[in-house]
């Protein structure tokens, strides 16, 4: 008895360690967000900062598990899962504002470790499994992680190989096709911006300055009526 709450206990400091690294990763995005608070930096720059943020973890982790058979295992996807988590609360106590697509950016390792915790591998269809499971995963994908997969914990097995035939004879016919002939991510640094998204921006900013100002500096009334036109809209616009 003794000895198996033992047990119980070193996986219970175990996970919560483990679960420490995601929680750090977390503190850091929340201090960072409340930098750019303070200092006022417009709402669409912080959404295209987090989403290129959250694209980079979706890139590096999935790459990772593609490329490691150890990654590919059912307890290390419990634990990723467990991050995303994390990650996904994150995004929800940011909100829409600051936040934006964030979440969506990490579809592919979503739907990835989605499958390598899924139950019943065997019985999953290639169908079910490239537009239920993973939609966003190819054909060279989806072969990569069904034929590295690894149950440490119960002993499961992947998919059948039926399965895994049927995918050998997607991935022969899309051979001539560069795009799907890729089974790593490319990872795009780029933060691309519109003339809208600037134009926004310069409206936000000259208004928080105008009322700072206003607040601050006790203006006279000759500029007081610039700051209410401009908040009204009827300034440049």
């Amino acid at each position: 008895m003794m000895k198996g709450s033992s047990r119980s206990n070193t996986n219970t400091a175990a996970q919560q360690a483990l679960i420490a690294h995601w929680q750090g990763i977390v503190k850091s995005l929340r201090n960072f967000l409340n930098i750019l608070k303070v200092n006022n930096v417009p709402p669409f720059l912080v959404r295209k900062v987090f989403t290129r943020i959250f694209s980079f973890i979706n890139v590096q982790l999935f790459n990772s598990l593609l490329l490691r058979r150890e990654f590919c295992s059912f307890s290390n996807g419990e634990y990723v899962k467990a991050g995303l988590a994390e990650l996904e609360h994150w995004c929800y106590r940011a909100t829409d504002v600051y936040a934006g697509s964030a979440w969506d950016e990490l579809k592919h390792i979503r739907q990835a470790i989605g499958f390598l915790v899924i139950h019943q591998k065997p019985k999953k269809t290639l169908d079910e499994i490239s537009h239920d499971l993973c939609p966003a995963l190819n054909i060279q994908q989806l072969y990569r992680i069904s034929t590295m997969y690894w149950d440490d914990k119960y002993g499961t097995h992947s998919v059948s190989p039926e399965v895994i035939s049927n995918m050998r004879v997607l991935m022969t016919e899309d051979s001539n096709n560069p795009v799907s002939n890729s089974f790593l991510l490319d990872d795009d640094s780029s933060i691309p911006f519109s003339v809208d998204d600037i134009s926004k921006s310069m409206q936000q900013a000259l208004r928080i300055f105008f009322m700072f100002c206003n607040r601050k500096l006790s203006l006279k009334n000759c500029f007081s009526w610039l700051l209410i036109k401009w908040v009204m809209g009827d300034v440049l616009y």
